[in-house]
């Protein structure tokens, strides 16, 4: 909104250069294409979105998932330039550059074999600082990738800040029978390291949750590309269709309706759900028009579904199958969703901490669709098979490594640091650093030179 010089601050200096300076290039532009250049970035390509890569090569995997986010993330940032130069000349604006490296970098700490990963990595660091995917992004670009030999990819301030998605530090120990999910924050390490960015950032203190507004567009990004993205992929791979989501089971219905209001504090109804996924598809299945009494009662609804169902379920087909007419739907929510991003609050003290949100109709079909998705494909019985051979690898490869002679099969660079770390739970925060950065397949590699028959040569290099 307003970018001070404390903003463009680095933690350490940058390396002098025989070349001229780039007064031309925005000191974000550059923390921009670090990232872009940075190894933790190009294993995205090897890291499953929602089903594995070597499926289809039609399928969404982290970068390109990534790339989606970030220009979501600047198109939402456009809007809101547009509408905040209406509204207040040049007194705020949302820098572009920055918003677009939110969107690239949010998914780097995502460790292999997507949410199971984080999962299974959570619970065997539950006594050692816990293990969660955006903390371990702000970990990434602070700390472990290679361009500063102590603050990582040595960033602005204002850049790492526009990852850090929660102002909230992980408990050191849990007890791991209690543990369900990661719990979201920052590592307890990096505490200082947050710290710093708060001071920085915030032109006066304040109680408020420490959230940017780049940030905040980000996740929006995030979640209009997950639920939209995600059902393309969905539809494409005909695990599901438009009329198997508008006329759910009741249990899948009974699922996504409490997960939508306890996220968003809403009390929708059965009859409510129904109504939203109706309209989320009224324009692409030719749905007759319902009455307006009752018209969206589950068993109404179930009823003329059956009557209609040659008509409907043909129409669904298309739209599931029809690469033109599928393009188009996800096109259309996409635009539908950014232009519905408006700023509800200017902080006028901390404009870094403006609000942004859709409109409501809009988030609660973006809330719908993100839990549908969930509820349906990543709990389905066809990934959590997967998901049982990912969580294998990793609790294999993690007690390798916790052993005796595991820091021997290290690579040399991990080898190195986790010689240099201090205590058990340092070394075991490097050899989960190491799993993170792995991508499936090299994950399976790797499992495969310590158990199988027919490992992987020992000249291919880590």
């Amino acid at each position: 909104m307003q970018y001070t010089n404390d903003d463009r601050k680095r933690f350490g200096l940058l390396p002098s250069s025989n070349l001229p300076s780039e007064k031309y290039r925005s000191e974000f532009r550059r923390d921009y294409a670090r990232l872009i250049h940075s190894p933790a970035f190009r294993r995205l390509q090897g890291k499953t979105q929602l089903f594995p890569g070597k499926e289809s090569d039609f399928f969404r995997n982290r970068m390109s998932h990534s790339l989606e986010v970030a220009q979501i993330s600047k198109s939402i940032a456009l809007k809101l330039n547009d509408d905040l130069s209406k509204k207040y000349k040049n007194k705020y604006y949302i820098d572009l550059d920055l918003a677009e490296f939110a969107g690239l970098a949010h998914d780097l700490g995502h460790p292999p074999f997507g949410h199971l990963g984080e999962q299974v990595l959570d619970e065997l660091m539950c006594r050692y600082g816990g293990f969660e995917g955006n903390a371990q992004t702000l970990r990434i670009l602070a700390r472990i990738e290679k361009r500063h030999p102590e603050f990582g990819l040595n960033l602005t301030m204002r850049s790492l800040a526009a990852v850090l998605k929660y102002d909230r530090k992980i408990p050191l120990k849990r007890a791991r029978g209690k543990i369900s999910r990661p719990v979201k924050g920052f590592y307890s390490e990096d505490q200082e390291l947050v710290n710093r960015l708060k001071n920085s950032v915030l032109q006066v203190p304040t109680k408020s949750e420490f959230k940017t507004i780049e940030c905040k567009i980000m996740d929006i990004a995030d979640d209009i590309a997950y639920s939209t993205y995600d059902l393309e992929d969905t539809l494409k791979a005909g695990f599901i269709g438009p009329m198997d989501i508008i006329f759910a089971e009741e249990d899948l219905r009974k699922r996504v309706r409490l997960e939508v209001n306890k996220s968003l504090k809403v009390k929708l109804t059965d009859a409510d759900l129904i109504e939203i996924t109706w309209r989320i598809f009224q324009n692409y299945v030719d749905l007759i028009e319902l009455p307006k009494k009752g018209r969206f009662s589950p068993d109404f609804v179930r009823f003329i579904s059956k009557v209609f169902a040659q008509t409907t379920f043909h129409a669904s087909r298309v739209l599931a199958k029809d690469g033109y007419v599928r393009s188009d739907f996800t096109s259309y929510l996409i635009g539908k969703y950014i232009r519905s991003v408006n700023i509800t609050v200017i902080d006028s003290k901390n404009p870094a901490l403006s609000s942004v949100e859709p409109d409501q109709q809009e988030r609660i079909e973006i809330e719908v669709l993100k839990r549908l998705i969930y509820e349906s494909q990543i709990n389905s019985t066809k990934l959590r098979t997967v998901c049982y051979r990912g969580r294998q690898i990793i609790e294999t490869i993690f007690k390798a490594l916790t052993s005796k002679e595991g820091q021997h099969l290290l690579p040399d660079d991990f080898g190195e640091r986790y010689s240099r770390a201090q205590g058990i739970r340092n070394k075991k925060r490097v050899i989960c650093d190491f799993i993170c950065g792995m991508t499936d397949r090299y994950a399976l590699e790797f499992y495969g030179r310590l158990l199988s028959e027919n490992p992987q040569t020992i000249f291919k290099p880590f």
